[in-house]
């Protein structure tokens, strides 16, 4: 069985990732993209589903781990009742074949280490040819071949490799598993302890560029680490997560595919990345939502494949149990071909906010801003699948609707700036005011008090947090400080709040329930400091905060009852989430929020 999901640490080398358990065991790696099938997909299922175990035999008094300051080098350090060993985990940036090395070194004593290792191609499914090198192996099925370095002697036992060596003080022995097209030579290895100096230099240098000068600056720092791994270096892509179908409740089905860039996430990531000095990663991410949006306006996807990819077939791989049998396990996402409003006042957004913070140029004369502007005419008053991508029927989501009036503000400001067509201003004020007025007459329920999931409903929705936020309505607004207390009050559990009410007659179509959404917890903390509860916000974070495992990273979801996370790990939104709050509580008028809000031309309320 895998480990629990907090049990695992991130390596990676901006192209792929790969999930490294506290027991030493590898239990999910992609190559040679982190949206390619797995290899080792024991995380979803089994050993048998491919894994690379590298860990003492026998007794463990003690493990305990730390990524290496300022980098993405793991080490976890096992204590035994005969001496203690570590392992560090890599896998270096800047090659096109992704390489995993582990080196493991002895600290005191002797120890009796093991590794054993499952290659199985295609998500588990597929056993590969396996021949030795003398000192290793090539392992090669269809297009995917492996080869491995091995510093100790190797034994194949059934459809699996294992081996078994003693460490002594001041010993080392190095392993390293590189990816590559069957159809060539296999690489030639790389020594590890070089690729290891390269790896901690690569990753020092990219923090060294980090001009974030608020609160909680180490925290900050490990969550750019992790939005820079989940990042496809050769596009600017940043995928959502590291992996697909970690269930968001344990046995359910609940469970879908993040390895994919969402347009959702622009104005949220280029935040992050503006507040913190990383103003390439910025551009590059302009730059792929530009690509991305290509076309026709009328045929733009909410997700795309991390090289562009629009067909993202949802499909069930029936061969793998899922994770503590949560099933099915999907690949794919039918969510890409949902009509979601929202997106079109992201995007617009996006574009406000690269050109506020220094990336004007990327934006000026731009069609694809234009082009957006008319098709999201023609669309504003349909019902949409919403923000949460339900299986359920479209409805008025009055987030969506909030979202389209954040996409003709933003065009008005864009205008004014000489950034877009200047002759529709006025058609788009118009509908700007008109939005405005419907939501505030739709989506408001008296009888509730506050705002709701989606015109006429009685249900709330925790994506209404973003209305202070985005411009919408001001802060001391009495209905904006109404509907985040309703949102405390209802959809909070012990403190950690889901994104909406799930059951028998919710809005999204699917059986069962999830847990506490992170990001929608953060998006609580900076209502809450907006409207003047500093204490209770920073309070909220700092609960937040303490939610990372020990390596600093989380998931989507944490169930408060079972106290464990819950859904795909590492979630990108969580890390950004972290990172706005943090600058939130801690840089006032320079806040992501802060700035965000300002980018609107608020309307007096209506």
């Amino acid at each position: 069985m895998a480990g629990l999901i907090e049990d695992y640490a991130l390596i990676g080398d901006t192209r792929t990732v790969a999930l490294v358990c506290s027991d030493g065991s590898i239990d999910w790696f992609c190559a040679p993209r982190i949206d390619s099938g797995a290899c080792f997909a024991a995380l979803l299922g089994t050993p048998e589903h491919g894994r690379w175990l590298i860990s003492p035999v026998g007794e463990v008094t003690s493990v305990t781990r730390r990524y290496e300051p300022e980098t993405l080098v793991l080490e976890t350090t096992w204590v035994t009742p005969t001496g203690s060993v570590t392992v560090s985990d890599f896998m270096p940036p800047g090659h096109d074949q992704p390489t995993i090395h582990r080196i493991v070194e002895c600290n005191g004593g002797t120890v009796e280490m093991q590794t054993e290792l499952l290659v199985r191609f295609d998500y588990g499914s597929i056993v590969p040819w396996v021949e030795s090198t003398g000192d290793g192996l090539r392992m090669v099925a269809g297009p995917d071949g492996l080869r491995l370095r091995s510093g100790v002697p190797l034994e194949g036992r059934g459809q699996s490799t294992v081996a078994n060596w003693v460490v002594e003080q001041g010993n080392r022995r190095s392993f390293s598993l590189t990816w590559y097209d069957s159809s060539t030579n296999p690489p030639y290895p790389l020594d590890s302890l070089a690729a290891r100096e390269q790896t901690r230099r690569w990753w020092t240098d990219w923090v060294g560029r980090c001009t974030y000068e608020g609160g909680w600056r180490d925290d900050v720092v490990r969550s750019l680490i992790t939005l820079k791994a989940l990042t496809y270096a050769p596009t600017g892509a940043v995928c959502a997560a590291a992996t697909t179908s970690l269930p968001e409740g344990i046995g359910g089905v609940r469970n879908w595919d993040y390895r994919y860039s969402w347009l959702r996430d622009a104005t949220m990531t280029l935040q992050a990345f503006l507040v913190s000095g990383y103003m390439g990663e910025a551009a590059e991410w302009g730059r792929w939502l530009r690509r991305a949006v290509a076309g026709n306006p009328g045929d733009f996807q909410i997700m795309y494949g991390v090289r562009g990819k629009r067909r993202l077939t949802e499909l069930e791989l029936d061969w793998l149990p899922g994770y503590e049998n949560s099933a099915p396990v999907r690949i794919g996402n039918e969510a890409s071909t949902q009509f979601q409003l929202d997106v079109f006042g992201e995007l617009m957004d996006s574009v406000l906010t690269a050109a506020r913070g220094g990336l004007r140029r990327e934006n000026t004369d731009d069609p694809v801003g234009d082009a957006l502007m008319t098709q999201l005419e023609k669309v504003w008053d349909q019902p949409d699948d919403g923000i949460w991508e339900v299986r359920g029927p479209q409805r008025h989501f009055t987030h969506s609707k909030v979202m389209a009036w954040v996409a003709f503000d933003r065009a008005v400001r864009l205008s004014d700036e000489g950034l877009l067509d200047t002759t529709r201003v006025k058609r788009w004020s118009e509908l700007r005011d008109t939005i405005h007025n419907e939501v505030c007459e739709k989506g408001w329920n008296a009888e509730v008090g506050a705002f709701t999931q989606y015109y006429g409903a009685t249900t709330l929705d925790a994506s209404l947090l973003l209305m202070c936020s985005v411009g919408f309505l001001p802060a001391d607004d009495p209905r904006i400080i109404a509907t985040v207390d309703a949102i405390q009050r209802e959809l909070t559990v012990d403190g950690f709040v889901k994104r909406y009410q799930t059951g028998p007659d919710n809005a999204d179509g699917l059986p069962g329930h999830e847990g506490a959404f992170l990001l929608t917890t953060f998006w609580l903390a900076d209502a809450l400091a907006f409207i003047g509860r500093t204490d209770e916000a920073e309070a909220l974070f700092e609960r937040l905060r303490a939610l990372r495992n020990d390596v600093g990273l989380l998931s989507e979801e944490y169930d408060p009852d079972a106290k464990r996370m819950l859904g795909n790990f590492p979630q990108a939104f969580s890390h950004i989430g972290l990172i706005h709050t943090a600058a939130n509580l801690s840089l006032a008028e320079a806040s992501p929020c802060a700035e965000r809000a300002d980018n609107a031309v608020r309307p007096t309320p209506g």
